[in-house]
Formats: structure tokens, C-alpha cells, sequence
């Protein structure tokens, strides 16, 4: 086996640089414009340096580092393989004069198999250049492939026989990471002489540059995957939590993914807004990924609230429903009242009064069928609603009044304080200090956020996340901020917290609301300077709420939209 570093008769001088033949050209001029070569070389390899260490994208990354390197050193066509375990995986390949633009940003896939390092017997594969070049740690220059001896070409030679190509010089480049570990190669195929755009070997000039090229491009390619890999790490970490209040309750997990789908879904709308105050309004993609971000943590703070109060579905439940006590209770009531009209017509019989015992028995009768309708009163209030009768407090109070001998028997109120309260809630079946502690869940998570080191790029979660409970007006927890302090994000994060919590169909306290009551509702939260009017209107202009609908409601859910009738729309 040979590996040669072959040189050409000549540079490869960039035919813009003006550079004529050495015989035509005086010595010192000649320098000068050898130097100047070199220096443009130089610009342009530190440029690309500074551009691979900009670009987030993987795939693109990894097509700049191969266009770069075609540009340098003048090669027609080129590949670049990734290290994937103990193989060398096909990313990018691309050759000029055959119109071939394979993988990155050319939306066409590599559809050739990957080379392995080693075969099946665990022997080094030393017969395949690039193999050859991430296995030795070593640059393979060669001049021509049909008359070099040592490697495998047999695949390269079919390919120019379907092709009619001649394959003949390559600078095959291994890509190491600052440890010195290989992560790819790079490999140049067929040098174009400018002059003349002739095929030829790859000089030794082209190597040096191909060489500290590869070595730019390892490191950004290192750093771009150790900060993807600490993105998705960073990620986990979210969907840890999340996971968690999933598990202790399967109501706020479902919620925890939904949110943030509905705010990245309005604030791309609101980005895109050509009419209206929004119209200024642009995200980048470092914006984007802060928003989704902040998204997935609002609600990381309900890990500290208590389940039961997480999954109260109705008044009275604790760890349990309690309304099966007040039901035992009502039977106890019963009982007495047959005991109180059986003592009575015992009474009305042994005196013969057959009056007296049949208005006992209708007395007893109507005072079951009160005790009966009273528990079926009770077991509706219980559920909850939006808005509670002050007729139907007044009942509940009535009933708490009742007297009843309890399991020590004593003579006590039927419904305790405690039960009463409940029972008397006006909307939905939290208490004002079950209330208070879902609230402090906003607090609990803005503790949580803002305690964490955040890097530059991510300053903002805490105040995203953290926004989502407060009001337009000022009215809102746990600071009170106005529309004017707060950012377009969490107040696009405020809509659509409400507007899933309105349609969400796994709460256990309520069916999801249809879309033509939710946007009644929050149609009215917008003329009560409860949401954003201007994103409001984007919400309903752009039928964001129809996209999220189709993606996660129920079909029975959505109904048909007037929006003409929305309270507080402007079309």
C-alpha cells in the first residue's frame, strides 16, 4: 500500500488574482502576488471559521464545511462522512459537473450504504480510503485513483462507468475533536486546475488548507453537537418534570404539553402579522427556542401543590368524596323518621285513632321524600359549576341546619362548617384557601426559574413563564403587572393557557368547552381587560384556534365558528 502526498507542477492561483505564468512575471513581483494569494486564502479560511462557529444548523454546518473546502482547494466534488459508532455514514456529497447535490440543504437523501471501519470479524478495513484515513489518523492524498495501488476503487470505477466520469485525484481528510478523537472525514475528489480546468493532483498547499479546515470544522462541529446534546439534555430535564406532575396528576400533565404547542402556534401568527400594532412584532430562532422554553416550565411550580387540590373534581373531595358521608347522613335522618312516626301510630293505634297514625305515615313519607330530593340537591351542588344560585347557597345553609345525632350521639348540625363552605362555593369546586394554594403555584415556578443560572440566550423564561396569570388590567397574580409591563410573549402565553384550560376535556371537574363557548368567554376576558385585545384579535383573524382545535380537541368540540357574533372581535 502507497499513500502520497503528490504536488502539482504549479499553484492553484484563484484566476481573479491576476497571476501570470513565473516565466512572464519578475521575481519580487511574483512574490507579491504569490503573498497576496496566500493572504486572500487565509481570509477566506478565517471567515469560514468564524461562519461554521455561527451556524446552528447541523446539516447545513456540515454542507458549509464541505462547500469551503471544494472552494479552497479548486475539487469538483467532494464528501463528507460522520462517525456513527464504528461506521462512517454518508452526509453530504456533492460533484460540479454532474449536477450531483446529495443530503444537507439539497432535500435529496445519501442513498449509499455506510463504510465500516472494521469488518465482521473485528479487522481493520484499511482497504476503503476514507476507513483508511479515520482508522490511521491520517491525510491520504492521492493523484490518481485507476493507477494507485493499495486501496479498494472497484465502487469508484463502477460509478464512472455509469457515469461516464473519471475519477482521479483525492484528498481524503480525517476530522478529529479537541480530544483527538475522529468524528468524520473529509474527502475531496478531482482537483480543477483554474488556468487550464484540467483534472489534477491536489497540492500540498491544498492539503495544509483542506487540513486546518477539517480542523475548524471538527471543532465547530464538536461544540454544535455538545450544545445539541445539552438542548436535548436540558430538554429531558423539562419533560422530567413535567412527566412528574403528570404522574401525580393526569390532568395538569396533559395541560403541561398542550400550552406550549397553542403559544408557539399563536406567536408565530403574531410574527407574521402584517396589519394591526403587531405588525413590528418578529421572532428569531434564538426567540423562538426562549418561547418554547419558557412554554414548557410555566406550569413546573404545580409540582409542589398537593394532588388532592390538583384533582379536586368536586366540593367536598378531599382524599376521598365526602359526599357519601352526607348521603349515610340522610339515612340516618330517615331512619329516625320512621322510628319518630312508627312510635307515633303505635301511640294513634293503641288509642284507636286511625287519623293520627295515617297523618304519622304521610308526615314520614313527605319528610323521606324532602331527605331524598335534599341529597340529590346536595349531589348536584357538589359537582360544581360556573356560577352558583344565591337561592341555592340559601339551600345548602338550610340543610346544614338540619339536626342529626352523630356517631357519638349527640345531637349536631347535619352539614359541619367546613362541609357547608365547600358546598357553597360559587364557581368551580375550589375554596378560597384551596384557591390560594393552586395560585401560589405561579409563585413556585417564577422561584423555581428565576433561582436557575440561565444562559444569555434564555434570560427571558422566567419572565415568559412566569406571566401567564397576570391580567391586561393589573388585576391579575402574582404581581399585578399591566399590559404595559409585560412582554408580547407572556401575554400571548396568557391566551393560550386560558384558552386550553377552557377546551381541555381531561379536567375532572368539568367537560371541555366547545370552540364557540370559549371564544364567547374569552371574547368577554378581552373587553374586561383580562387578555391582550390585539392578540386576541390575531388569535381569531388567523383561526389559530381552529389549527389547535384539529390538532387536539374532540370532534364534537368544534362547532361551527360565527365569528361575527365573538364579543369583542375587531375583524
Amino acid at each position: 500500500m502507497t499513500v502520497r502526498n503528490a504536488t502539482k507542477a504549479s499553484a492553484v492561483i484563484p484566476e481573479a488574482s491576476g497571476i501570470q505564468p513565473a516565466v512572464a512575471r519578475a521575481p519580487a513581483e511574483l512574490a507579491r502576488a504569490l503573498e497576496t494569494h496566500f493572504l486572500s486564502k487565509l481570509e477566506y479560511l478565517n471567515a469560514i471559521g468564524i461562519a461554521l462557529s455561527q451556524e446552528r444548523d447541523i446539516h447545513k454546518l456540515l454542507e458549509t464545511i464541505l462547500i469551503a473546502a471544494k472552494n479552497l482547494t479548486h475539487a469538483d466534488g467532494g464528501t463528507l462522512y460522520r462517525l456513527d459508532g464504528d461506521k462512517l455514514q454518508f452526509e453530504i456529497v456533492r460533484t460540479d459537473s454532474l449536477s450531483i447535490a446529495m443530503g444537507g440543504t439539497s432535500g435529496n437523501p445519501v442513498p449509499f450504504y455506510p463504510i465500516p471501519l472494521h469488518d465482521k470479524d473485528g479487522e481493520p478495513n484499511y482497504t476503503m480510503i476514507a476507513a483508511y484515513a479515520a482508522l490511521m489518523h491520517r491525510t491520504v492524498n492521492i493523484a490518481d485513483a485507476y493507477i494507485e495501488e493499495g486501496f479498494d476503487f472497484s465502487g469508484t470505477r463502477n460509478f464512472d462507468k455509469r457515469t461516464g466520469y473519471r475519477s482521479t485525484s483525492f484528498l481524503t481528510v480525517p476530522m478529529k475533536n479537541h480530544e483527538g478523537d475522529i468524528i468524520g472525514v473529509l474527502q475531496l475528489l478531482n482537483a480543477i486546475e483554474p488556468a487550464t480546468s484540467l483534472v489534477t493532483a491536489f497540492s500540498e498547499e491544498d492539503q495544509r488548507l483542506a487540513e486546518s479546515l477539517a480542523s475548524q470544522a471538527a471543532i465547530a462541529l464538536t461544540n454544535r453537537l455538545l450544545i445539541q446534546q445539552l438542548e436535548v439534555l436540558f430538554e429531558s430535564l423539562i419533560e422530567l418534570i413535567n412527566t412528574a406532575i403528570d404522574d401525580k396528576s393526569p390532568y395538569t400533565g396533559g395541560h403541561c404539553k398542550r400550552v406550549p404547542t397553542l403559544t408557539m402556534m399563536l406567536a408565530e401568527a403574531a410574527a407574521s402579522a402584517t396589519v394591526g400594532p403587531l405588525t413590528e412584532f418578529r421572532m428569531s430562532e434564538k426567540d423562538r427556542y426562549e418561547l418554547k422554553i419558557a412554554g414548557l416550565l410555566h406550569d413546573c411550580g404545580k409540582i409542589t401543590t398537593p394532588v388532592h387540590v390538583v384533582d379536586k373534581a368536586t366540593k367536598l373531595q378531599t382524599i376521598y368524596d365526602r359526599i357519601e358521608l352526607v348521603a349515610t347522613r340522610f339515612e340516618a335522618l330517615k331512619r329516625e323518621a320512621e322510628i319518630e312516626m312508627l312510635r307515633a301510630k303505635v301511640k294513634a293505634l293503641e288509642a284507636h285513632d286511625e287519623a293520627s297514625a295515617r297523618r304519622a305515615e304521610e308526615a314520614c313519607a313527605a319528610k323521606i321524600r324532602q331527605y331524598d330530593d335534599d341529597r340529590e340537591f346536595l349531589r348536584r351542588t357538589n359537582i360544581g359549576s360556573e356560577r352558583m344560585k344565591p337561592e341555592d347557597q340559601a339551600r345548602v345553609s338550610q340543610i346544614a341546619r338540619y339536626q342529626w345525632r352523630n356517631e357519638r350521639g349527640e345531637v349536631d348540625r347535619f352539614l359541619s362548617r367546613d362541609e357547608e363552605d365547600n358546598l357553597n362555593i360559587p364557581y368551580g369546586t375550589l375554596n378560597a384557601g384551596e384557591r390560594e394554594i393552586i395560585n401560589h403555584h405561579i409563585v413556585a415556578t417564577i422561584k423555581m426559574l428565576e433561582a436557575l443560572p440561565w444562559p444569555r440566550h434564555l434570560l427571558n423564561v422566567p419572565e415568559y413563564a412566569g406571566g401567564h396569570h397576570e391580567r391586561m388590567d393589573g388585576k391579575g397574580y402574582p404581581k399585578g403587572l399591566t399590559r404595559e409591563q409585560m412582554s408580547i410573549q407572556a401575554r400571548v402565553m396568557g391566551i393560550a393557557d386560558i384558552f386550553e384550560a377552557l377546551t381541555a376535556r381531561d379536567r375532572p371537574y368539568k367537560p371541555g368547552k366547545t370552540l364557540s363557548d370559549s371564544l364567547a368567554i374569552l371574547g368577554r376576558m378581552k373587553e374586561n381587560g383580562h387578555v391582550d385585545p390585539d392578540l386576541f384579535d390575531i388569535f381569531v383573524r388567523d383561526k389559530v384556534y381552529l389549527r389547535y382545535a384539529r390538532e387536539f380537541l374532540d370532534p364534537e368540540q368544534i362547532d361551527q365558528v360565527d365569528e361575527t357574533r365573538i364579543p369583542g372581535y375587531k375583524p
